[in-house]
């Protein structure tokens, strides 16, 4: 694994080459309770599905990444789409990606195309949220109980180094507190420029298709894949139909 140091942050990541000459870089951004690690094989088999340089990077805080100094705010993915990200892109010296994101991630990403319109050739989008609604917060809340009355943690501490416990409940508290109920990312959206791909799981436990449907309301152009047999991770569950979708996705850029 590769480590790169970002905003005094040592961040880790890992950087598959290109096969194919003329692509945009890809770059996955992973969700609430992921990292490098997580995405697994997923990354290397999008590389060889699109000839694109792929890179992968955990979050600070994330898998073996430094973690902030401060505690987490509501608005911690505007931190990470209008700061985090910026000045990573900076530090490894790319342009004009074309961002995957997956549930947070695929937040982040919006927050980041809404931003800075020129920079994204593209933003592809599996399970993003863009407000809260009580089916996410049930879906929180049984994470909760499987985190105290199963394996849960034992399984994340592979992933997440000495900040499992950090990394769940600054997840988990997060969303479930008082003061996040109305975060909204939905102004973001109009200022869109780039094409979007946006991907659901009809049996999705942390959201409605209201999530994909907004966003092809807001954002003129935007391709909807709604994948049959299929929950909050379609990478996983349904990865040939992704892979497949974010092939073709790159070949139109």
């Amino acid at each position: 694994m590769k480590h790169i140091v970002v905003a005094d942050l040592k961040l880790e990541y890992r950087d598959i080459p290109a096969t194919l000459e003329g692509r945009p870089p890809l770059l996955l951004l992973h969700e609430g309770l992921g990292c490098v690690a997580m995405w697994r094989d997923f990354p290397g088999r999008l590389a060889e599905a699109t000839g694109c340089r792929v890179i992968v990077w955990s979050r600070a805080g994330y898998g073996g990444s430094q973690a902030y100094g401060e505690a987490r705010t509501r608005r911690y993915m505007h931190r990470e789409g209008e700061e985090a990200l910026p000045a990573l892109l900076a530090a490894l010296q790319i342009e004009r990606p074309v961002l995957i994101g997956h549930s947070d991630g695929g937040s982040i990403a919006l927050i980041f195309a809404g931003s800075f319109p020129e920079v994204p050739r593209g933003i592809a989008v599996l399970a993003p949220h863009e407000f809260v609604e009580e089916v996410t917060l049930d879906g929180i809340r049984a994470a909760r109980t499987a985190w105290e009355t199963t394996d849960l943690p034992k399984k994340m501490a592979r992933y997440h180094q000495n900040q499992t416990q950090q990394v769940f409940f600054d997840w988990n508290d997060t969303w479930l507190s008082p003061a996040f109920r109305d975060w909204n990312i939905e102004s973001y959206l109009p200022k869109i420029r780039c094409p979007v791909l946006a991907i659901q799981g009809e049996d999705d436990e942390y959201a409605t298709m209201r999530q994909i449907d907004l966003i092809a309301e807001q954002v003129p152009g935007t391709e909807c894949l709604k994948l049959a047999h299929c929950g909050h991770t379609p990478q996983r569950d349904q990865e040939a139909a992704v892979l497949a979708a974010l092939a073709a996705f790159v070949e139109k850029l």
